[in-house]
């Protein structure tokens, strides 16, 4: 659905992105995380036709976005829905005027727009919420809305830049969970650009870390998770921070759909038990268990035999941090 190709952009010398190449399928959920200045908004901004790549193309659907300009630019946009960080509601309009809005620019009648917006209200609960300005809604209302109205143009793909990052914990959940099912409702596929790795655990199918403007890893999350020393299985299990002390014989074992008995197991039988696990995540994913340990040894004798027998048994290990 989406495909990327060599995507560079320069703004007066400096590279935002550095041949970006990325195919994400129709109907997935997709995670673009990476810290600020990674590239993730300038990414955005190419395939939306917002920014005039430097080089490569931006195709979705088949429709190579970098090509176009002027009105079949503005009508490939159609196929795009906008979710933003902050909803960017109209204050003078109610709920349903402002899911209308984009159909009125669109040159919609009246009580067709009228009919739509109800349904796309009802699709995200807000129905009873129709007649309320913003400043009568929650945050997590507001975001509803701002979906909802996403959704006017009945577009290919939704486009979330950052949609949770304003929400508290339980609200994230609420309006994830409603992402998740549009999905699935509506086959449409999703691009999330997130720092929250929470994010990603949660809804998505495949994910893509950009650093310095370049694509440093990328794939479905059971391939990600299947390479627990890479940067992005790292970020998506972590060990909770906990006071280390460097004197004593540690180890860091990852889990990728291994019980951990299984880790236990091992030790046992290899004459090397565990004395204790200094800290530890596990976690259900895509319906298979990950996690992250780190178990301390007895002596250093007694870490290497352990090493040994773990990675006999196919478990990721290496040196503690």
């Amino acid at each position: 659905m989406i495909e990327l190709t060599e995507l560079r952009k320069e703004f007066a010398g400096v590279t935002a992105l550095d041949g970006i190449t990325l195919s994400v399928a129709e109907g997935e959920i997709h995670g673009i995380v990476g810290r600020s200045g990674a590239g993730k908004s300038t990414l955005i901004r190419c395939l939306t036709g917002l920014e005039r790549s430097t080089s490569g193309s931006a195709s979705i659907d088949g429709v190579d976005i970098t090509a176009l300009s002027g009105a079949r630019l503005r009508e490939s946009r159609r196929s795009i829905g906008m979710v933003f960080q902050h909803a960017n509601l109209l204050d003078s309009r109610t709920a349903l005027e402002n899911v209308e809005h984009p159909l009125q620019v669109a040159g919609m009648k009246r009580a067709e727009r009228r009919s739509r917006a109800l349904e796309l209200l009802d699709l995200v609960g807000l129905t009873d919420r129709a007649d309320n300005h913003p400043a009568q809604l929650s945050g997590g209302q507001q975001q509803r809305v701002g979906i909802a109205r996403a959704l006017a143009s009945e577009p290919k793909i939704l486009l979330c830049d950052e949609p949770t990052s304003a929400l508290d914990t339980q609200t994230t959940g609420q309006i994830l969970g409603l992402i998740a099912s549009l999905r699935d409702r509506l086959g449409i596929t999703v691009l999330i650009i997130t720092h929250e790795m929470s994010v990603v655990r949660e809804i998505c199918d495949a994910a893509t870390l950009l650093e310095n403007g370049a694509v440093t890893q990328t794939g479905s999350l059971s391939a990600i998770l299947a390479d627990p020393g890479s940067p992005l299985a790292k970020d998506l299990v972590p060990l909770p921070h906990v006071p280390h002390d460097p004197d004593r014989f540690t180890l860091e074992v990852a889990l990728a759909g291994t019980p951990l008995t299984t880790v236990f197991d091992l030790a046992a039988r290899a004459g090397a038990p565990i004395a204790s696990v200094e800290s530890g995540t596990l976690e259900t994913i895509g319906g298979s268990q990950v996690g992250r340990l780190r178990i301390t040894c007895t002596d250093l004798r007694t870490r290497d035999d352990l090493e040994t027998a773990l990675r006999s048994g196919g478990i990721h290990v290496e040196a503690a941090a």
